[in-house]
């Protein structure tokens, strides 16, 4: 059974993968089709993480978008038909510090909560859970 620490590496993979993808801007997002399935893809894994996150972990840290990010999963998943792309471009994710500067998961989740960041080859380089 895969742990809380995993999890999180989960969520900083997926979110440094979607970053990767979309440097180029909103328009070549809005534009590519292929892309915004690459995108909905690992939304669906930094909900899917958030969702399976342990009771305990969640309880020590409230303030969190934990069900914010497993509803978004549900509504990728069972509501499809009804993704507007326009509306994924305002996933908080999209909100990151400029290139190069290494991001923490608090770029999706908020205030700072854990010193976990991930630098561009896409391993943790620090964590406290």
């Amino acid at each position: 059974m895969r742990g809380d620490l995993e999890r999180l590496q989960d969520i900083l993979k997926a979110i440094d993968r979607i970053l990767s993808k979309t440097d180029a801007g909103r328009e070549v997002f809005n534009a590519d089709q292929m892309l915004q399935v690459w995108v909905l893809h690992h939304l669906q894994i930094v909900g899917e993480a958030a969702r399976s996150l342990s009771r305990e972990f969640k309880d020590r840290h409230p303030d969190k978008a934990w069900s914010g990010a497993a509803g978004m999963r549900h509504i990728l998943v069972h509501h499809y038909f009804e993704i507007d792309a326009e509306q994924v471009w305002k996933v908080p994710i999209f909100y990151a510090p400029l290139p190069g500067v290494p991001f923490t998961v608090t770029t999706f989740f908020g205030s700072a909560f854990i010193s976990t960041t991930m630098p561009k080859n896409g391993d943790i380089i620090s964590s406290q859970v």
